[in-house]
């Protein structure tokens, strides 16, 4: 006989005579207390149970940034007391698998002056991401100069980014 039933025939015999309702008290104990302690142990007794997840995402792909230096025409410096020396500038290319972001809306401000040319803001590539700098006003180096945007052109499926300068 399971010891669930064994304990509640026990106390239904071995309870004096009482009323029904005596007699439903003197068993109702101990059965809400086989109860709960058969309840506790069927829990101790089920598997282990194991929260489990999505492995987690991959890290995100890198980009592929190739930079390469190039050299331009060398100038000619005037140094102290008549002396020229010749420098190489030296400009950087970058080349970026993943696109620039749209070209983002600005506010121009009051022209500082009427020789000052506004330089639009522009996506340039900085600390392995998409940066934006700011347009602003600028003082061209001479009074008909003329200044070419920054810009980036795809090519195949990277996009090579090509700095602003004076012309």
């Amino acid at each position: 006989m399971p010891l669930f039933f064994a304990l509640m025939n026990e106390n239904i015999t071995h309870s004096p005579s009482l009323p029904v309702s005596g007699q439903i008290a003197s068993w109702s104990i101990p059965c809400f207390a086989v109860g709960l302690v058969l309840g506790f142990a069927g829990c101790a007794s089920e598997p282990d149970s194991h929260v489990v997840s999505a492995p987690p995402p991959p890290p995100p792909a890198t980009q592929s940034v190739i930079t390469t230096t190039t050299t331009t025409t060398p100038a000619v410096i005037m140094g102290q007391h008549g002396s020229v020396t010749t420098a190489t500038p030296v400009v950087s290319t970058v080349v970026v698998t993943q696109a620039p972001p749209a070209v983002q809306q600005e506010v121009v401000l009051a022209r500082p002056s009427s020789q000052h040319a506004w330089v639009a803001g522009y996506w340039t590539w900085r600390n392995e991401r998409y940066e934006w700098m700011t347009g602003h006003w600028e003082m061209p180096p001479s009074s008909n100069s003329v200044w070419v945007a920054p810009r980036w052109e795809q090519q195949g499926s990277s996009y090579r980014f090509y700095e602003g300068y004076w012309n």
